[in-house]
């Protein structure tokens, strides 16, 4: 297995970088490390007043620049096993300890370069390199070993805490600080996550994306954990969220295999809580494409807040229509309650009750074809039965198809299957019929 860190974190150099022998002089006869000051690693600084470390002899400082300059990663680790074998209390611990977890490294063993890093951390629980590479191990490697979460736990608050050290200029400092609070904010997300401390860790990874927000896998985690807090409410931002992961492609995004499969979740999620929206869906994408957050007004709607919208406006627009399609969803329940609904709040009602429009309807048919007494309308489509006028008198005129009025009438029998109500309806209850034509007689003149 190979050590692969998400490609939302960078390396951090400095923290790894052993400054030895360099001072040595231009003489490499030179004298025994008393007779000369070879330079110091960069994390060994002392404070001032105290012993500087110091080589034990000239045979452990060519010992380390051996190492120093080996490039096959078992030679290497081979002269370290040396060094802490003929030096086991050398002034330089730390570096040779540094040296074991970059070792570990070049050789793609994870296991055992957490085992240097945990090694590393225990004597030296300040060092910086622990704390990188404690985060970014125990996470890559998805270890939820209680040592090794521990381990992260520390590193990330090592981070948090960290004070600059002497050997950086302020510049430097200034410019790898806000890495490391990235990396402690992704790992602090990642354990609350863990330990199923949701708002916890939503509040970490927030704070992570704000400083990183070209992190593709945070966003999902993200995403995970807002869903995970079970709140109705929050289903918008959830998606959102999985839509940035998905839809991210720039440097620190997922691999594009794993975006795909988030897509296509993230698309069967949209589409059960919103509804089937292809183009709502697509608008998402590329808002999350581009904004690692969403938007002040952004909201998705639920399938519920959708029909409640359309059924607002519809009642603005026709209520009449509006007032229909709610009659017929009770009468249509999937739970096959509309017969009982029909017995009980429907029948022998005046339907619209008075003072509510009158319902509007499209003539399909009626009998007899010459002064109809029955009128079949299709209400929410125009060419399809929904009801029938049974009238109390006789309609003048010819049955027009596509004839639209309005009626109002009682409601006296109603069949699920196929569709239809049938209403009691007085003559003087239907408007929009054509009056019949009157015949005016004509008068003559007398003759004269």
């Amino acid at each position: 297995m190979r050590v692969q860190l998400s490609t939302a974190i960078v390396a951090i150099g400095i923290f790894s970088a052993i400054g030895v022998g360099s001072a040595w002089g231009q003489d490499q006869s030179a004298q025994p490390a008393q007779q000369a000051q070879p330079a110091q690693p960069a994390q060994q600084a002392q404070p001032a007043g105290e012993k500087k470390p110091d080589w034990k002899d000239r045979a452990e400082y060519d010992l380390v620049q051996a190492i120093v300059k080996e490039t096959d990663p078992k030679k290497k680790l081979d002269l370290l096993n040396q060094w802490k074998e003929k030096y086991p209390n050398t002034d330089f611990k730390e570096t040779r300890l540094e040296y074991y977890v970059d070792a570990y490294k070049a050789m793609n063993d994870p296991k055992q370069m957490l085992a240097a890093v945990k090694d590393l951390s225990a004597q030296y629980p300040k060092n910086l390199t622990a704390a990188y590479w404690a985060c970014a191990l125990v996470v890559s490697l998805n270890s939820t070993e209680p040592a090794d979460l521990e381990l992260a736990q520390n590193g990330a608050t090592v981070f948090l805490n960290a004070e600059k050290p002497a050997s950086l200029t302020e510049e430097q400092w200034k410019q790898n600080r806000p890495t490391m609070e990235i990396l402690a904010h992704r790992t602090l997300g990642w354990l609350d996550m863990q330990k199923k401390q949701y708002p916890e860790a939503e509040q970490e990874l927030t704070a992570e994306l704000k400083l990183n927000p070209a992190d593709g896998e945070a966003a999902y985690w993200l995403g995970t954990v807002i869903l995970d807090q079970k709140k109705p409410e929050r289903q918008s931002d959830a998606l959102y969220f999985f839509a940035r992961a998905a839809a991210f492609d720039g440097q620190g995004a997922l691999a594009a295999d794993r975006r795909k499969q988030i897509e296509a979740y993230v698309q069967k999620a949209y589409t059960t809580f919103h509804g089937n929206d292809p183009q709502g869906f697509q608008s998402l994408l590329q808002t999350a494409k581009t904004n690692p957050f969403p938007p002040a007004d952004f909201k998705i709607l639920s399938e519920q807040e959708v029909a409640d919208q359309r059924d607002q406006q519809l009642r603005s627009t026709n209520p009449s229509l509006a007032f229909w399609l709610k009659l017929k969803s009770a009468l249509t329940d999937p739970s096959g309650s509309g017969v009982q609904y029909f017995e009980t709040g429907m029948k022998n009602a005046l339907i619209p009750p008075e003072g509510q429009p009158t319902l509007k309807g499209t003539v399909i048919s009626g009998k007899p074809e010459i002064r109809p007494t029955v009128l079949v309308l299709g209400i929410e489509k125009s060419g399809v039965a929904e009801v029938t006028l049974k009238l109390d008198a006789a309609l003048s005129g010819k049955v027009e198809p596509g004839r639209v009025i309005e009626f109002r009438g009682v409601a006296s029998a109603f069949t699920p299957s196929p569709f239809m109500v049938t209403f009691e309806v007085e003559k003087k209850n239907i408007t929009g019929w054509p009056e019949p034509a009157v015949h005016r007689p004509v008068h003559r003149r007398a003759a004269e």
